[in-house]
């Protein structure tokens, strides 16, 4: 068996994925001997709580290639892709999901455009099989919202699931701040990216990890990540109700010279007052969910903790400043 350096590394952060494990490996490994380069799997353990960790050990005990890092609780799918990424020793990672959505098979087409000199394959949805509608509109309607309101140009219709050259990956351990969307991460570093189209399976066993709270928590960080839009919004919403209000000072001014009876009572104030006050409400939410974010990057807590590392020598290099 070949224990080289590798060339090329595979990232899967697991959590939960007992009966898809050993079907996997066995993918990623044909896919990969086939490539003929030495090689890596590098299972990330993201607190599982079925046999996830006890099967991920065995694998490592059939074949060294195969390596672990346990982290001492659930931190979540982007962190787990940070973890990979920080611990992968080849000189091209790959990243993608335990769930056998992204079929193995599609990394010898990465590997392809990576050996043209493209830094960055990212695979593009062709089409997704056993999805819902609902969950096609949200995701078509939010990576065409994302790139309308932010700077960063994201590639639309695609997921975690690239290959990165190196390079890309230090410049993606160079940035650690906690509310990650690692694919607008990887957009936003440069260098030379390419597409490729694939058909996304659906899920070999088990349930998904993305049900529609998470997937929404996950929309707005990329939201908040990349974009000043939503704290504009209070400032244009505060204009447009000013220029109201003074449009209907003068109306009502004029209504009342007139003779007019339209604006007595008191139910057209409470309206207003009801919607000045809800208007107030949505900013201070939106400002707090930016303020939110910056309390959790100047405490500087690390990203993740490992309880349990298999297959490692030492520790990952130190991150570049």
């Amino acid at each position: 068996m070949n224990t080289a350096r590798p060339v090329l590394s595979v990232v899967a952060p697991v959590f939960n994925e007992e009966p898809i494990l050993p079907e996997l490996y066995r993918r990623l490994r044909e896919t990969l001997d086939a490539i003929g380069e030495p090689w890596e799997i590098v299972f990330i353990n993201d607190g599982s709580r079925d046999r996830s960790l006890d099967i991920m050990r065995k694998l490592h005990q059939q074949d060294p290639r195969v390596r672990v890092v346990s982290f001492s609780r659930n931190f979540g799918h982007q962190i787990a892709i940070t973890a990979g990424l920080d611990y992968a020793q080849g000189d091209a990672v790959v990243i993608i999901d335990a769930d056998l959505q992204d079929p193995p098979a599609t990394i010898a087409e990465m590997v392809a455009k990576w050996r043209e000199g493209y830094d960055i394959v990212y695979a593009v949805r062709a089409q997704r099989k056993g999805e819902s509608w609902f969950k096609l509109f949200t995701a078509h309607l939010f990576y065409r919202l994302i790139n309308r309101i932010t700077g960063v140009r994201i590639p639309v219709d695609t997921g975690d699931f690239r290959l990165m050259d190196r390079r890309a990956v230090e410049a993606m351990r160079s940035l650690r701040e906690h509310h990650r969307f690692m694919r607008g991460l990887s957009a936003w570093i440069g260098f030379r990216q390419i597409g490729i189209e694939y058909v996304r399976e659906e899920r070999y066993a088990g349930q998904t990890k993305y049900p529609f709270r998470k997937m929404l928590r996950f929309a707005l960080d990329g939201i908040t990540a990349f974009s000043y839009l939503p704290l504009q919004l209070a400032t244009y919403l505060g204009f447009i109700i000013a220029g109201l209000s003074l449009v209907g000072i003068v109306a009502t001014i004029i209504l009342r010279l007139s003779g007019s009876q339209a604006f007595y009572g008191q139910a057209s104030t409470l309206v207003m007052v009801m919607f000045l006050g809800g208007i107030q409400l949505i900013s201070l939410g939106i400002i707090g969910e930016y303020l939110g974010r910056i309390y959790d990057e100047v405490k500087r807590r690390p990203l993740y903790l490992v309880q349990e590392t298999l297959g490692f020598d030492s520790s990952p290099a130190p991150r570049p400043d």
